[in-house]
């Protein structure tokens, strides 16, 4: 029940006039600041700094990372949401905690209002320099466990330019235990990085330690799409035309589970 990730079907979203504009704060870093870029073995991870939150949810959701999933170079289809069936090349998911009523996140991702999730749709296209500051390290993280400090950078400029217009749900982790304890913004409008930038995501990295003997690739760490009976998904914008994704697959990922929160 309350499981995430799910298909966004045109027959299942609701128009919801009291959805407001998210508002971010402390999301543009500076240069002059450092993250600590990581690979825990299930995904590349950045260590987000408190200052940053959203502060349009009612209580106050501290920032505390972001991760990507994706596919593979042979399926480059690695979104854990989809939209009307349309899977897209990659997903980033930024994570909050409800500050307000919870010291950390550990605490927090087993409460029902513990977790907030902003994630958002990522299509191959243009060159992306705003991704470029995560994806120029990768190399520098190819194996569990390996970080790095990277320079700071305007976490905003990974998100779509309209903030305006998102799926909203409630939902859970996509990792086990999977505990249904996110606030799900599903940005309508995805991202474009280019082929190079998403061929590097594909193939950089491994989910085994620099010394094994059996390197295995860090790919399709993304969890099947999951059953959404009886639920509606409430959105910020009148539906139109829904956005035709680029990337048309199968309605299950390769693995029965993901690498996600």
């Amino acid at each position: 029940m309350f499981q995430s990730p799910i298909d966004f079907d045109s027959d299942m979203l609701q128009y919801d006039s009291t959805l407001s504009p998210l508002v971010l704060e402390g999301y543009n870093m500076s240069s002059n600041e450092q993250f600590i870029l990581g690979n825990n073995g299930h995904s590349v991870k950045l260590d987000l700094p408190p200052n940053m939150y959203i502060k349009s949810l009612g209580p106050r959701y501290t920032a505390t990372e972001l991760h990507l999933h994706w596919g593979n170079q042979n399926n480059p289809r690695g979104s854990e949401h989809t939209v009307d069936g349309n899977h897209f090349a990659a997903e980033l998911h930024i994570v909050h905690y409800n500050s307000d009523k919870y010291p950390d996140m550990s605490t927090a991702r087993e409460k029902s209002d513990g977790l907030a999730v902003l994630a958002v749709l990522i299509e191959m296209g243009s060159f992306s320099p705003s991704y470029d500051n995560i994806f120029s390290y990768l190399q520098d993280v190819k194996y569990k466990d390996q970080k790095i400090q990277i320079p700071g950078f305007n976490i905003q400029d990974l998100l779509p330019q309209n903030l305006n217009e998102y799926y909203r749900y409630q939902g859970s982790l996509t990792t086990p235990p999977c505990f249904p304890s996110v606030l799900w913004t599903v940005f309508r409008n995805p991202v474009q990085i280019s082929q190079d930038q998403l061929l590097a995501l594909e193939t950089a990295l491994y989910c085994t330690h620099i010394d094994d003997p059996s390197p295995q690739e860090l790919v399709n760490n993304f969890r099947e799409v999951q059953k959404f009976d009886e639920r509606l998904v409430h959105v910020s914008f009148h539906q139109g035309s829904l956005y035709e994704g680029k990337y048309r697959g199968s309605e299950e990922s390769l693995q029965d589970f993901g690498f996600a929160i």
